[in-house]
């Protein structure tokens, strides 16, 4: 197997950027064909490559990538999910990550969260928590490490 097919099958064939699926029969000079995003930068990350739709992975180059939170999620201050990601594999830990005004909200958001993070940081097991607070429901993500 080559590295691109290798990356494509651990990661589900799913771009780490916009979430959405990669063809792996569509040429790589595609903008939505495949590419190997590598994390050079960050040499203390678990995972050093990632994939990505070409334009994805171009576009990342010119502008910080920003993960972009569902419109269908009623969440209030919701952080930047790749900051997020970068603190909890560096540090580990806890981080508050969103408020919601109803329980049930926030157990979508938070269930979304999971998720999400299983594909943007593969191999970082994070849980999520609701917790009630100021007549909010506060959206935590957290690892075992501390």
């Amino acid at each position: 197997m080559s590295l691109l097919e290798d990356v494509g099958v651990r990661d589900g064939w799913r771009c780490w950027v916009c979430d959405e699926p990669v063809d792996p029969d569509m040429s790589v000079n595609d903008p939505r064909g495949p590419s190997v995003d590598s994390r050079t930068a960050d040499r203390k990350a678990k995972v050093t490559e990632r994939l990505a739709h070409r334009a994805c992975n171009t576009r990342k180059g010119a502008v910080k990538v920003v993960i972009a939170w569902p419109e269908r999620l009623n969440v209030v201050e919701p952080a930047p999910l790749i900051t997020v990601a970068e603190r909890l594999e560096r540090k580990g830990g806890r981080e508050l990550v969103a408020r919601s005004p109803s329980r049930r909200d926030a157990q979508e958001a938070a269930d979304w969260l999971v998720d999400r993070f299983s594909r943007l940081v593969p191999g970082l097991p994070v849980t999520a928590t609701v917790d009630t607070g100021g007549g909010q429901f506060l959206i935590a993500l957290a690892t075992g490490r501390r």
